[in-house]
């Protein structure tokens, strides 16, 4: 694999999360770059020294237009927000609204803004607070989001599932109407819930991963109204579980990064021990199946860089690494399109993505090419 920086982006706070919308051809130039800044306290001061562990934190949330026929970037919005800790795209509600962008961030909030094309900017939907919190009860930071549509009977709604940092996982409801309503809450974690998915192929069941190691499946429909019931509990991870992927092509496949730096595979059926593991010398943040390659996944390793990774019968194999960035690389997502390019003995495909790191503040959009034996 050849990787090719095209723009370096200097996000001023700290890059965290990266997004780009896969809905359509119109809408697949724009990706999201989301931000997450500690206010710094005053110099000699003794309440802000006492409120240290209290620090606000603020953020920003970047639209971005690439265009992959010249190559060209372009800024289109920022907006001022809380720390973002995550984002994902939503699909539109019909053909005459746009793709939908939901955030969640340190406030322990969820919003939902709606990407106006004729404008090239984000307005914001709605937005929701999972707690309620006093001046004497901590406020969790909400770290992860997933999402999928709700059943047919509900008029199409979209669910959501957030994990936070006090080891809780929310269920959120979101509807045409722009109305976003919490439908249940449950700890699931002693530490940090660092990550949570639905499973692509069972609507009803539900995993988490958290910062004591463990990983855990949910079945929606049973359980009480306080908390679903748990199916099983997985604890092959040597550190905190912090990201999940259930598999858009493969069945049954579930793919785990962990701070132990190993990718894992897992068939859901059979959860006593992996299907394959490979160290990626890093804690690994986040894993992105590529939207027309799904044997391509994208993994963001915090203390070392971004690899390709590719899953295909089962076995992981590394195909490369992007080492532009030099702090905790925690933002990456494929571009949607594939440009392919037939040569004598062999074909290339031309990719393209968008990554980003924390204390540099940097974002990248690159290209990558693959090439195939004929």
């Amino acid at each position: 694999m050849q990787f090719t920086t095209l723009h370096n982006v200097d996000t001023e706070y700290s890059a965290d999360s990266v997004e780009w919308c896969s809905q359509d051809e119109t809408h697949q130039k724009y990706f999201a770059c989301g931000t997450y800044q500690l206010v710094e306290a005053e110099q000699n001061s003794t309440a802000a020294v006492e409120a240290e562990c209290q620090r606000p934190r603020k953020g920003r949330v970047y639209l971005f237009a690439f265009d992959r026929q010249n190559d060209a970037l372009e800024r289109l919005q920022c907006l001022e927000t809380a720390a973002i800790l995550d984002m994902k795209w939503l699909p539109a509600w019909s053909c005459d609204t746009g793709p939908l962008l939901a955030t969640v961030n340190a406030l322990g909030e969820v919003e939902i803004y709606e990407l106006l094309h004729a404008e090239q900017r984000l307005q914001q939907r709605a937005k929701l607070a999972l707690e309620e919190t006093t001046l004497n009860t901590p406020k969790a930071l909400a770290l992860s989001l997933d999402w999928q549509r709700a059943d047919a009977d509900a008029d199409g709604a979209l669910q959501l599932l957030i994990s936070d940092s006090l080891g809780n996982v929310h269920q959120v409801q979101y509807t045409a109407k722009d109305e976003l309503s919490k439908l249940c809450s449950w700890q699931a974690h002693g530490f940090e819930a660092w990550t949570c998915a639905f499973d692509r192929w069972n609507p009803q069941r539900v995993y988490s991963g958290g910062d004591d190691c463990l990983l855990h499946a949910y079945d929606l429909r049973s359980g009480t109204e306080a908390q679903p019931q748990r199916i099983w509990t997985n604890r092959a991870h040597g550190a905190g579980v912090t990201c999940l992927l259930s598999h858009p092509q493969n069945e049954h496949q579930l793919l785990t990064g962990s701070y132990d730096e190993l990718l894992r595979v897992f068939d859901t059926r059979a959860m006593k021990c992996s299907l394959a593991e490979l160290n990626l010398n890093g804690g690994i943040w986040r894993l992105k199946p590529h939207p027309q390659r799904s044997d391509l996944i994208l993994t963001a390793c915090m203390y070392t860089n971004f690899s390709v990774v590719q899953l295909k019968e089962g076995a992981l194999s590394l195909m490369g690494s992007y080492e532009e960035h030099s702090s905790i690389c925690y933002g990456a997502d494929w571009a949607p399109n594939i440009d392919k390019f037939e040569l004598p003995d062999d074909y290339t495909h031309s990719l393209h993505m968008a990554t980003c790191s924390f204390y540099d503040h940097k974002l990248c959009v690159s290209k990558v090419d693959t090439k195939f034996a004929t």
